[in-house]
């Protein structure tokens, strides 16, 4: 079964006991990805080490590496 399926009986059993439908499948899935991030850098903060992940600072060193 997967998402889809699952909300279609929580939809269904939802409406037959007169309760408020669920939210569909991926309605907050930017708000959980934005939660991540910001959870995940303010970890990197409180250990002391850059706020900006090891990509971003790999590929700040390539393209500064000319000048």
């Amino acid at each position: 079964m997967n998402a889809l399926h699952q909300y279609l009986f929580d939809s269904y059993r939802a409406d037959s006991l007169g309760e408020p439908a669920p939210p569909a499948p991926g309605t907050h899935d930017v708000a959980v990805l934005r939660a991540v991030r910001a959870h995940r850098r303010a970890e990197r903060l409180r250990a002391g080490r850059p706020a900006h992940g090891p990509v971003r600072t790999t590929l700040r060193r390539w393209l500064h590496r000319g000048h």
